[in-house]
């Protein structure tokens, strides 16, 4: 799966189910709420405090 930092957390979920234990690892344990459907990777990485490229790279391995 190609990732772009653009893509919402919802869509990525939506596209690749697979990924939500990537996320949850990662710390991202609201996957359902409102602002992680509409949050952007790189958003919700930076909410994190989260590697964008690491946890991009993560979910492209799948």
């Amino acid at each position: 799966m190609t990732v772009d930092m653009s893509m919402t957390i919802g869509e990525i979920l939506r596209a690749n189910p697979d990924v939500a234990p990537v996320l949850l690892e990662a710390g991202m344990h609201c996957l359902g709420c409102p602002s992680a459907q509409a949050e952007s990777l790189e958003e919700a990485a930076l909410v994190h405090g989260m590697d964008v490229a690491e946890l991009k790279a993560k979910i492209e391995a799948l």
